[in-house]
């Protein structure tokens, strides 16, 4: 009995040797440039989506394997710090019609530093400082009652951190204007406001910056960052709107978002929040919390240039309007949200069917529906709703902006205005009460409502929210504002594809089948052998 149980194990480990004997795994390398590369490539993106091959050896060919290599590197580090945010704090202000309703916060650049009041702008990427003017906007703090101190104007020569951006740097935009490659790199940035721009050249300089530790205590980071010396601006720049220049957050690869997460320092990812009292913060390498709703970024023209999100759906209290799905620009450097003719015309038609007030003729306002109100009647102002893709819903605070006329009445206004453009922008009267995540990393767009409050002085903390009810009704004294947006190409992306993921049935090969139940066998015939030997 013993010597057939000996049989029969010596016979099970010889198949199972035997059998894996002939297991071989193999799997061939392809250099990632290499011509059976760029066939798989062709094949799988379709023309490899217009991408040029490095001839082999070439100067660009060992530029893209050290750049994928210091890709690889900063994934493996991580980002240096989770979160940054402007030395002088991460809050931002709000001043209403003085500074043409836009969001503002205060940086300090140079060395020394110098405090500088600009514009938050989702918008456009470029930062842009007054610098010497040849037509700049009045910097004195008479001209700005809202301000107890001067503006300030930016030289580089006093800064002893600054150097000119040359002609041959890959991020001069204009050095087909340039007499030489090491000429200082000159700039336009046009924006859609009539007549609006600011010109000048381009500059490195040090942005001061601060993180928070685990112990609460205050880091101070320098950055490098470029930006331009604004010597000369145009339309609402001289008229109020940013006097002391504008940060752009866009994607581009001059925004300061875009240069932090380039040099590691955060993730690609930063936020933005306005709360109902006028003020905010501002967060470089936020990504949010776990809980928040998200809806992806849309590419225009096959490029993420800007942050483009797309709208299904349109709702008006419970009712959801059909044939109301447009693509929309998310842009904090609005002041209120633009829709386009004909989806404006169903909103605004279904929200005063629904709205229980008196209806006021403004004929010296651009504003075209409002109402002459009780404060019972305010209170029960119709809802909106956006449904967006993926079938994320995003309810909008308060559409209106009111203005108390007595102790009995209020007249408000819809902030909604139209546009001739085919896409949409989401202004700031929307993202009131948000927190809103710009994961350019993921490329979508995160929020959670929030009251943007901090807790322990410069320690930044955004407070999730407690659960999905609305919280109350964020009323303002805004009025019309001249619309500011960057020039961006007509919304002609068609949907982003979202990638689910789905389970897939693993199929388990005959070969790992087979020596499984050998092993089996083989554990078998020894608990038989080890029992009859103690039998014994």
């Amino acid at each position: 009995m013993e010597n057939r149980a000996v049989l029969l194990v010596v016979a099970a480990a010889w198949l199972l040797v035997d059998g894996s004997a002939g297991l071989t795994f193999s799997s061939r390398l392809i250099h990632r440039f290499s011509d059976e590369a760029e066939v798989l490539w062709a094949s799988r993106k379709g023309n490899a989506q217009g991408r040029s091959w490095p001839r082999r050896k070439s100067l660009e060919y060992f530029e893209l394997l050290l750049s994928n290599d210091l890709k690889r590197q900063r994934l493996k580090l991580g980002s240096k710090y989770e979160m940054l945010f402007p030395s002088e704090g991460s809050g931002t202000m709000f001043f209403g019609n003085d500074f043409y309703w836009l969001h503002y916060t205060w940086i300090d650049i140079g060395t020394p530093n110098v405090s500088f009041l600009v514009a938050l702008d989702a918008g456009s990427d470029l930062l842009w400082v007054p610098c010497e003017c040849i037509q700049c906007a009045p910097l004195s703090a008479s001209y700005h009652s809202m301000l107890d101190k001067d503006l300030s104007r930016y030289s580089p020569s006093f800064s002893s951190t600054s150097k000119h951006l040359p002609c041959s740097h890959n991020l001069c935009k204009l050095s087909t204007n340039c007499k030489g490659p090491k000429e200082p790199c000159p700039y336009i940035a046009e924006y859609d406001s009539e007549n609006t721009s600011s010109s000048g050249f381009l500059v490195e300089d040090k942005l001061h910056l601060a993180s928070v530790s685990d112990h609460a205590t205050q880091n101070h980071v320098q950055a490098s960052v470029i930006l331009g010396c604004g010597r000369k601006q145009s339309g609402i720049y001289l008229d109020g709107a940013a006097p002391d220049g504008v940060m752009g957050l866009g994607p581009g690869d001059i925004s300061v978002p875009s240069l932090l997460a380039k040099a590691g320092l955060v993730r690609n990812s930063f936020s933005i929040c306005f709360d109902e009292n006028d003020s905010g913060r501002i967060l470089f390498g936020d990504v949010g919390f776990a809980t928040q709703q998200s809806t992806p970024f849309l590419p225009i023209a096959g490029k993420f240039d800007t942050y483009f999100i797309g709208l299904e759906h349109y709702c008006v209290g419970s009712f959801c309007l059909k044939l109301t799905q447009f693509q929309a620009l998310v842009d904090s450097g609005t002041s209120f949200t633009y829709l386009p003719a004909k989806i404006y015309e169903k909103i605004v038609l279904e929200f005063d069917k629904q709205v229980n007030a008196t209806r006021i003729n403004q004929s010296e306002s651009n504003w075209e529906y409002c109402y002459n109100a009780s404060s019972q009647e305010l209170h029960s102002v119709p809802t909106m709703r956006l449904i967006l893709i993926m079938n994320q819903s995003f309810m909008v605070n308060n559409p209106v902006y009111s203005v108390p006329v007595n102790q009995e009445f209020t007249v408000f206004c819809l902030g909604l205005q139209r546009t001739d453009n085919d896409y949409g922008v989401i202004g700031q009267n929307f993202m009131m009460g948000y927190h809103l995540v710009f994961d350019r990393e993921n490329l979508k767009l995160g929020w959670s409502k929030s009251n943007c409050q901090d807790i322990g002085g410069e320690q930044v903390h955004l407070t999730p929210p407690a659960n999905d009810g609305s919280p109350n009704p964020l009323p303002t004294t805004q009025q019309q504002s001249i619309p500011k947006t960057p020039a961006v190409p007509p919304a002609l992306a068609g949907r982003a594809s979202s990638n689910s993921s789905v389970a897939v049935p693993c199929q388990i090969p005959s070969w790992l089948c087979l020596t499984s139940s050998l092993v089996m066998l083989l554990c078998l015939c020894a608990g038989h052998l080890i029992r009859s030997f103690f039998d014994l």
